[in-house]
């Protein structure tokens, strides 16, 4: 099931780097989510936690955006 997320922007952590991770941003029921996406695919997550029933789905349609802009 797709989690709806919004305005999905990510950018490496370090210049011209593809690893270790990447900063993550964007808007889940309208709520702005931020972390740092880590290369074994784990979210660490900002300030604002995502709801706990929800942190799955958001976790792996992540991951699947991720994979499209990442490892493209």
């Amino acid at each position: 099931m797709a989690f709806m997320i919004s305005h999905f922007q990510w950018k490496p952590l370090f210049k011209k780097e593809r690893l270790p991770g990447w900063k993550i941003s964007f808007y889940h029921k309208g709520i702005h989510y931020e972390g740092i996406y880590h290369k074994s695919g784990e979210i660490e997550w900002g300030s604002t936690y995502p709801p706990h029933d929800d942190e799955p789905s958001l976790k792996s349609e992540i991951h699947e955006l991720m994979l499209f802009h990442i490892y493209e």
